[in-house]
């Protein structure tokens, strides 16, 4: 389980997280929603090692990863599937897949795990040869979390994997999000598309103004007026 005790963060003397504490269970989707600014992208950043924390507890089935360089927390287990894509826009597909497994030494296993990453995304291996950078950005998300998954995690940070795509693409990005679950990758996802995030979540928490204000099962707070007029873009009637 990775589970986050009291972290503290600040940027430049203003405090983005304030004492959150937060459990992500073994094979599960936990979601967090939240406005722009909440403290959301901070929290993966922390996690992942990108960001230092001011105190505060995170730890991965009781080890302390706070403090640890980002290649150790990804030995960890733990991978981190950024904001924005952030492909590797001047290598192709294959090159990129690769590099997320820059950690890795089993070449016959990154070979079975390149196949797994084209089953889940066909795309991906009708394009492995293309440039990252021209593909298109539901292509690029794809490629993002491939990436992400090549270095075979146990627990897969998603940070707004939705943002700037297509209806019909945030459709077949969330059911591979629950197909990796599937497969065993415990889930930790930001996302700004409330609704869908919900519908496929094991457990949320709301973050505001660097706050735990709400928790409980996707289905709980779906069905919670104040997350209905807040996130959802419902009415109180």
């Amino acid at each position: 389980m990775l589970k986050i005790k009291d972290l503290h963060v600040s940027y430049g003397g203003i405090k983005a997280l304030r004492g959150i504490d937060l459990e992500v269970p073994e094979g599960k989707i936990v979601t967090l929603i939240g406005a722009n600014g909440a403290g959301k992208s901070t929290m993966l950043r922390t996690i992942s090692g990108l960001v230092k924390a001011d105190s505060g507890s995170i730890t991965y089935n009781d080890k302390e990863l706070l403090g640890l360089p980002i290649n150790k927390v990804l030995e960890e287990g733990i991978a981190h599937a950024p904001e924005g894509r952030r492909v590797f826009a001047n290598l192709t597909v294959l090159e990129n897949l690769k590099a997320g497994a820059y950690l890795r030494k089993d070449k016959e296993g990154i070979q079975k795990d390149i196949r797994w990453v084209y089953d889940l995304f066909p795309r991906l291996e009708e394009r492995h040869w293309q440039l990252a950078g021209t593909l298109s950005g539901g292509e690029q998300q794809m490629l993002a979390v491939g990436r992400a998954l090549m270095s075979r995690p146990k627990v897969l940070m998603m940070d707004e994997p939705s943002l700037g795509l297509a209806p019909l693409v945030v459709q077949d990005i969330f059911s591979i999000i629950k197909t990796i679950n599937d497969q065993g990758v415990t889930v930790l996802l930001i996302e700004q598309n409330a609704n869908m995030a919900l519908k496929i979540a094991d457990y949320a928490y709301v973050l505001e103004t660097g706050n735990i204000t709400k928790q409980g099962t996707g289905a709980e707070l779906l069905a919670d007026e104040s997350i209905k007029e807040a996130y959802l873009g419902k009415k109180k009637n």
